[in-house]
């Protein structure tokens, strides 16, 4: 038994090559200072004193930002290359971060917290296009599950921090780290990374600018099937976003949970996708069709937040319900970019996954505020089941759907 899982997660491992894992690494770096983000609402209300429905505006300037900087970042990409549009993002972000320590009123916080997202966004789009340069096309899914266990990695580290640091020595502490970090990332990826990706991928960019295009050049506005992917992505995205901003505060007010608690809760969320991602994806796409996993992976996301619902207030609730949120965004976000990455081609890639980026980027202005209007205005319990109903929504898209090729 022991042997066969060791061979298990050494066969999810292999055929990735360096450059993938390089770009992990700096991902690793950067996820590692995830401070800001996850204890945003709580900062908002606790320490600036902004109530539930302006922390949900400041998450939508946040999602608003994160809309420009898809849209910024896929052309730029498609334009001068990925590997610089991820550079500038990373280096220009310090300053964003550690600018919102300055901001106290509503509209100065949304502004920054815009700006920075424009910025700090642009990088995502540009990252999926580096993966499809840096991976097989039948490695792609284990390739992006890499880069999200660097991601998560990282994210087990902050948010774990993150929750001491605010629950013993306040909240300026998290923008400082934030931006520390980014900073450190950037550098490596100027230094280190620039060695390996870097001159493969301007080389590439210029024989892509004098090459002759071979193949039809599509556009994601164009293609139907693609949108109406999309929009269940937005519907799986609404839900599972609540993570970053309903769910803390709902933690808070309903389970007795301290910062530190909801820190522990996300870094457990993260550990368990770094343990078992990689081998549970190696694993699932040998028995499953790629839609069919996502419409496993939406379904359990609803179904962990039904259980806040319907289990007792108790941190021991809390932890199953993280528990099949946690299985669910192993199942679907992995394989939902695989198949808008498996859509494109090197001409439209950057505008493609500009708009699957900001699919998710919009979900960030929806997602936080409504829900945190819905549970200001009606309470917890209906804000939890609108919330299941996108999933189920989303869930059902997915079954549905036979166009797109997995």
């Amino acid at each position: 038994m022991i042997t066969r899982t060791l061979q298990l997660y050494r066969n999810a491992y292999e055929g990735l090559s360096k450059d993938v894992w390089l770009l992990s690494l700096i991902l690793l770096i950067n996820r590692s200072g995830t401070m800001v983000l996850p204890f945003m609402s709580l900062y908002l209300t606790s320490e600036l004193n902004f109530t539930l429905a302006q922390a949900g505006w400041v998450m939508s300037a946040f999602g608003l930002g994160s809309v420009g900087g898809s849209l910024l970042g896929g052309r730029l990409t498609d334009k001068i290359g990925a590997f610089r549009v991820m550079f500038w993002a990373l280096f220009l972000s310090v300053f964003g971060f550690i600018a919102l320590l300055w901001m106290q009123t509503f509209w100065s916080v949304c502004v920054t917290i815009f700006l920075t997202s424009l910025v700090a966004e642009s990088f995502r789009p540009a990252s999926f296009a580096a993966i499809a340069d840096c991976a097989a096309p039948e490695n792609r899914a284990r390739a992006i599950a890499l880069v999200r266990v660097a991601i998560n990695l990282g994210m087990a580290i902050g948010p774990a921090i993150g929750g001491f640091l605010a629950a013993n020595s306040g909240f300026h502490y998290l923008f400082i780290l934030d931006g520390i970090t980014c900073f450190i990332a950037a550098v490596f990826m100027k230094i280190i990374f620039a060695r390996y990706f870097g001159r493969a991928a301007r080389k590439a960019q210029k024989e892509k600018n004098i090459q002759q295009v071979d193949e039809p050049v599509t556009y994601p506005l164009k293609d139907r099937s693609y949108l109406f992917f999309l929009l269940l992505v937005f519907f799986n995205a609404i839900a599972f976003f609540q993570i970053f901003s309903t769910e803390p505060v709902f933690l808070r007010d309903e389970f007795a949970l301290d910062e530190s608690q909801i820190g522990m809760l996300m870094a457990f969320n993260c550990l368990l996708i770094v343990v078992t991602e990689m081998p549970l994806i190696y694993w699932i796409e040998k028995h499953l069709t790629q839609l069919q996993i996502v419409t496993i992976g939406t379904f359990l996301i609803g179904l962990a937040y039904a259980l806040l619902v319907w289990l007792p207030p108790s941190w021991g609730s809390a932890f199953i319900s993280m528990f099949f949120l946690s299985v669910g965004e192993m199942a679907s976000l992995p394989f939902l970019s695989t198949i808008a990455l498996n859509r494109t081609n090197e001409h439209n890639r950057g505008r493609y996954m500009a708009l699957f980026t900001m699919t998710y980027s919009i979900s960030h202005i929806v997602a936080p505020n409504m829900g945190l209007q819905l549970a200001q205005g009606f309470g917890y319990q209906m804000m939890w089941y609108v919330i299941v109903g996108f999933s189920l929504l989303a869930c059902l898209g997915f079954g549905l759907m036979k166009s797109l090729k997995d």
